[in-house]
């Protein structure tokens, strides 16, 4: 390692010192990974391993000393020096990452042209990192696109390659500086699709310039509405809206291809090593702690990195003995804002850091997301969420699920971003759209139903073809509990959904804080068809799992918020449930079902009622108006519960078509004694129970149940102090007489 050293620092004396992160700092702590302990490292000695990490230690020091000195263009297949050296990099790169001064070397050697295009291509394929990547390696191997000497496809691969490790280089503030060089690129067009990505990942605020925008502008006039252009002209847009007034698409799409192809397995294969050989636990969801990093991709996105301001060892030795760190022009470094007051002091200055991932477990950022409404952080978390989740997925890539509890972890940590701002993401949405139709219900299940349950207002044609369509094949032919964790998904859906429309009802600024823009007529049409799926598919539900109890209670929950959206989210919209709810509830031998059915229905009673005063007032025109069929819908169910429970008239008198009306004839048939009264309070199936209590404490020497000696007054008073709320308030709500008593 001594020799690796002095071999860099006589090549460039005068680059700055490298920053020495902790146990990476040479080849040799590269080769032990870490290991400082006195007992570990004579453990190590002692282990057959050692001998084998010693030697690839030895072998890639030869393999670095051989690429750095060859001067002239060597043929790779008369040489079989080469063919060694080349295979040594390549089998420690793809296997155990390279440590950070072999970069340097490579890149050089890859891009300068000394080598055949085979030769580069393989030596930019195994260039994956064992922890970091120093900025400077990457910025001299930049310099050598300047000269020409690579063919375009070996300088295709290694914007490919930066984009892909662009998160483990170490600073960033020198490639800011090239961004015009690469910008540059974008006239050539082979180059424009990754160039475009790179700078999607480096834009500022201060990189949109207009000459910059005329010739986006010029670019897609000229080639046409490329998808990586529209990338890079939305970023633009939201920085500077004054100077870019070109329709885009409103709505994230993937703007750019996948780029992680050749090196995507071995950044998995290191970090898994890693993993195995130092675990480390999850950072917690809003916690302070920051653990080390797990050097896979996503993951290691998931905390602060400490280089995330782009300062280098010099900078932060002033800030040491400095205690006004900044101007109050420059950025505030993210890695000190540790409590809400300094937040708020900075909050004009804060920079976001390049690894979106860590905005998602830091409270602070997240606060300044809920406070300053900036569409470009939005867009640069939606790009890099969007990219991931389509990358990591377990059942729609093949390799990764050995990977999916680590893909759990991540969809919890989206799912309580997404409480936390109270806002679904639309790259979630977009996930999910992709993958539900290849989900097999069962992987990473009370994830993804959680995530369902954030998803933001669409268009009903794209939810019913890419939601509504995929869940519910799964809903018919999943378990009992499958079918009542939806249930519970679509109704937290349906409430986040009035709920945003209650917070946003007088807002002037929606459509800038929301890109969809959701009209009040398209938000009722958009809740009504939810509303109507879930009927739909509720009726359904009950047929097939017989009527079960513990299914009615999650159909009757989804109901409750129904019913009450007129009055307690001021929606003008109130819709019955279909039949085949109903009447399984009406009739059910549960009494909690049959509680929560009176109280629904009650509810409904209270928002029709205030809707019908609020309508013959005429104080204020009424864009919207129920409409007859939910006034009559809403007396037939009312008829059916009074005939049922109060009158035992329900035989002859309900009047729905799907309804319990019968002739006599048929019903004497039955040979059941009495079956007018056979669903009233006293002799329900539901009621019976407490019938036989009642019985039992008001006549305890009674044995032989006779229900006719109970006065139903005395009854109603003991029902409603045993918890039946909801038939209380239904009764004296829906019969004249009890309300009139009362």
């Amino acid at each position: 390692s001594e020799k690796m050293q002095r071999r860099q620092s006589s090549k460039t004396p005068k680059q700055p010192l490298k920053v020495h992160h902790k146990n990476q700092t040479d080849l040799s702590a590269w080769r032990k990974r870490g290991t400082t302990d006195p007992e570990k490292s004579l453990q190590n000695h002692q282990s057959p391993n050692y001998q084998k990490d010693d030697n690839n230690q030895y072998s890639l020091e030869q393999a670095l000393s051989y690429f750095e000195k060859v001067q002239d263009c060597v043929s790779l297949k008369k040489n079989s020096v080469l063919q060694k050296h080349l295979t040594t990099v390549e089998s420690i790169g793809l296997q155990r990452g390279l440590p950070p001064e072999g970069f340097n070397v490579l890149l050089n050697v890859a891009l300068s042209g000394k080598l055949a295009d085979k030769v580069n291509t393989r030596l930019l394929k195994s260039l994956v990192p064992a922890s970091v990547i120093p900025e400077t390696s990457v910025v001299s191997s930049v310099s050598w696109l300047c000269v020409s000497k690579c063919s375009s496809n070996v300088q295709v691969l290694f914007l490919r390659w930066l984009i892909t490790v662009f998160d483990f280089i170490d600073h960033k503030e020198k490639l800011h500086a090239l961004y015009g060089f690469f910008f540059s690129f974008l006239q050539d067009e082979k180059m424009c699709p990754y160039a475009c990505h790179l700078l999607y990942l480096l834009t500022r605020k201060e990189s949109v310039k207009p000459f910059r925008i005329r010739r986006l502008l010029d670019l897609q006039a000229k080639m046409g509405m490329q998808s990586h252009l529209q990338a890079l002209l939305s970023l633009y847009k939201l920085f500077r809206p004054d100077l870019v007034t070109i329709n885009l698409p409103g709505k994230m799409k993937t703007f750019f291809k996948n780029s992680e192809g050749p090196w995507k397995a071995a950044i998995n294969t290191v970090r898994q090593r890693n993993q195995e050989n130092f675990p480390v636990s999850c950072p917690l969801f809003l916690g302070t702690a920051q653990p080390q990093s797990r050097k896979r991709k996503w993951n290691a996105q998931l905390i602060i990195p400490a280089s995330s301001t782009n300062k280098n060892i010099f900078e932060k030795d002033r800030e040491k003995n400095c205690v006004n760190l900044y101007s109050t022009n420059e950025s505030f470094p993210v890695e000190q804002l540790q409590t809400f007051s300094r937040l708020l002091q900075n909050i004009h200055r804060l920079e976001f850091p390049s690894q979106m991932g860590s905005v998602l477990t830091n409270p602070l950022l997240l606060h300044y997301m809920n406070c300053i409404k900036d569409e470009s952080i939005y867009l640069r978390l939606y790009y890099w969420m969007g990219q991931t989740l389509q990358e990591e997925c377990t059942w729609c890539v093949a390799d990764n699920s050995q990977y999916e509890e680590e893909f759990k972890d991540f969809l919890e940590t989206i799912y309580k971003t997404e409480c936390f701002l109270q806002e679904g993401f639309s790259s979630c949405e977009e996930f999910l759209y992709k993958s539900l139709p290849l989900w097999d219900g069962f992987c990473c299940q009370s994830q993804i139903l959680r995530l369902v349950s954030w998803i933001p207002l669409s268009s009903f044609s794209e939810m019913n073809s890419q939601l509504y369509d995929p869940l519910a094949q799964l809903f018919f032919t999943s378990s009992l509990y499958f079918k009542c964790s939806v249930l519970e998904s679509l109704k937290e859906l349906l409430q986040n959904w009035l709920n945003w429309h209650l917070i946003h009802l007088d807002s002037e600024s929606d459509s800038q804080v929301h890109s969809l823009n959701t009209t009040l007529s398209g938000l009722v049409n958009t809740v009504a068809e939810l509303i109507h799926f879930v009927g739909r598919i509720s009726t359904v539900a009950l047929h097939l799992e017989n009527n079960n109890t513990f299914l009615l209670y999650f159909i009757l929950d989804f109901y409750e918020t129904v019913c009450d959206m007129y009055l307690r989210y001021n929606l003008p919209l109130l819709i019955m449930p279909p039949a085949g709810v109903f009447y399984p509830a009406l009739l059910s031998m549960d009494p909690v079902s049959l509680n929560q059915l009176c109280y629904i229905m009650y509810r409904y009673r209270t928002n029709l009622v205030a809707a019908k005063e609020n309508e013959l007032s005429k104080k204020k025109i009424l864009q919207f108006k129920f409409s007859n069929k939910t006034y009559q819908e809403y007396n037939q169910y009312v008829i059916a519960m009074v005939g049922c429970l109060w009158t035992s008239s329900v035989f002859q008198k309900d009047i729905h078509p799907q309804g319990l009306r019968m002739d006599d004839e048929l019903l004497k048939k039955t040979t059941v004694q009495e079956y007018k009264s056979s669903f009233n309070i006293v002799y329900h199936p539901a009621m019976m129970g407490y019938a036989a209590l009642f019985l039992q404490q008001a006549w305890p020497d009674d044995t032989t149940f006779n229900f006719s000696l109970i006065k139903w007054n005395w009854y109603l008073e003991y029902l409603y102090a045993q918890g039946l709320k909801g038939l209380k308030v239904f009764i004296e709500s829906s019969i004249n007489r009890v309300s009139e008593a009362s």
